[in-house]
């Protein structure tokens, strides 16, 4: 396939919001399987815990392995592996053989398996952008919008179908999207050179691999703004994670009715989550990228802990997804950009999974934590404890002079050195 096509940037987008509306009914429907059939927070924060720790693992040692094999094959095998994982959930608890060990490493397969799919989609859209004849900004806008339509698509269902046909059903069709995403990149992406696995590479050893990996990490610890940002986006996800996983759940169980409040929580933040990253695309280039990224996480952050701490209530959380889901819908467009901007492609793999795991490292904590704090402390101390950890947190991009490398433009390159260089930034740590 050569020339200019727009079809490879299509399947891309296609393929992750698929997945990723998978993931939205994996987000609502495993924490609430695990309250239904274990009645414990700890236990549902521990079965989080299972799926997010080995997540980190395989983003820290994934980035050479993706290149080496090809991003389209790491992103097929990725989808297949975690889509019989998921369906092995309801299948054995129907049969009577689910133990809570073999859900504990159910989750933790899918987790091993996720991360290095959808790095390597992430880093395909540079090149498939070039290849659709469309800037990269407007790229990366768009594959964040659609990320977050399809993620408002999935809350909506999954909040529905739980309430209507079970957890259990859920996953099954959770499976299926994973199967979906497969062909659609097993088809879509033939042919696609930065697709393919890298034909220059040298012969695979455990020197050379070391090497690959050192750069990644040495890239990363050589600028302040990456490194900054990898920081303050691994402490915001462990305590996002407390929330999801935990809070939200165990909030909703005992206060707002049930799963359907989750999943109209969790549609109204995707949805204004949209929104906000389209009129990113359309204005954010006449704003500074430090300002918008700092108010938009102070509207996104703590909010929500503080408002479900403060209020029984349901319509009071859904303003304040409202708002909160503007904010961040401007997040991850302006994190992606400026990856885009500063990493080279030969390094883009090996900085995207060191970035993405730092960013995902406290999300196991965070739920674990969340579940041992519920059940010690009570719902309402632990949500004001996260909210205000989260509001200190936020504050970083304000305080330090490092993050005003944010609005100082980079070359865009699709090549460059192999060693790191200071002053790059980052990939997207999905905040």
């Amino acid at each position: 396939m050569s020339g200019r096509s727009r079809r490879p940037l299509a399947t891309v987008l296609a393929a992750n919001a698929i997945s990723i509306s998978g993931n939205a009914l994996t987000l609502i429907g495993v924490p609430w399987f695990a309250l239904q059939t274990t009645g414990s927070p700890g236990k549902a924060g521990l079965v989080a815990f299972c799926a997010t720790l080995p997540v980190v693992v395989s983003a820290l040692v994934g980035g050479p392995v993706i290149d080496r094999i090809g991003r389209r094959r790491v992103s097929i095998a990725s989808d297949l592996v975690c889509g019989l994982a998921l369906a092995a959930i309801p299948l054995l608890h129907r049969a009577g053989r689910l133990d809570f060990w073999v859900l504990c490493a159910l989750m933790a397969v899918t987790g091993l398996f996720h991360a290095p799919g959808e790095t390597a989609r992430h880093v395909l859209v540079p090149d498939l952008a070039g290849r659709a004849g469309t800037t990269l900004a407007r790229a990366a806008s768009l594959f964040d919008a659609v990320s977050r339509g399809a993620r408002m698509t999935g809350a909506a269902l999954a909040g529905v179908l739980i309430a209507l046909v079970g957890a259990e059903t859920v996953l099954l069709l959770d499976a299926a999207t994973f199967g979906l995403s497969a062909l659609l990149v097993s088809a879509g992406l033939r042919g696609v050179a930065a697709a393919e696995p890298r034909r220059d590479a040298e012969p695979v050893s455990p020197a050379r691999y070391r090497a690959e990996l050192r750069e990644g990490y040495a890239f990363v610890i050589g600028s302040r703004l990456l490194l900054g940002i990898t920081l303050m986006v691994m402490v915001t996800n462990g305590l996002s994670q407390s929330w999801s996983a935990v809070l939200l759940p165990v909030h909703a169980q005992r206060n707002l009715g049930g799963a359907a409040a989750i999943g109209l929580l969790m549609a109204v933040w995707g949805g204004c989550a949209l929104l906000g990253a389209l009129l990113y695309a359309m204005v954010g280039h006449r704003c500074r990228r430090r300002t918008v990224f700092t108010l938009a996480f102070l509207v996104s952050g703590a909010p929500p802990f503080l408002m479900a701490a403060a209020t029984d209530g349901v319509w009071p959380l859904v303003v304040t997804a409202a708002a909160g889901g503007l904010g961040s819908g401007t997040l991850n467009p302006i994190l992606t950009t400026v990856m885009y901007e500063r990493v080279p492609d030969a390094l883009r793999s090996r900085v995207a999974g060191v970035t993405t795991a730092g960013a995902l490292m406290a999300m196991p904590l965070g739920a674990v934590g969340a579940g041992y704090l519920v059940e010690r402390a009570g719902l309402v101390p632990t949500l004001l404890t996260v909210g205000g950890l989260y509001f200190l947190t936020t504050l970083t991009p304000a305080l330090f002079p490092s993050w005003r490398e944010m609005d100082a433009p980079g070359p865009v390159s699709s090549s460059g050195p192999s060693r790191p260089a200071p002053g790059r930034a980052a990939t997207t740590p999905r905040p």
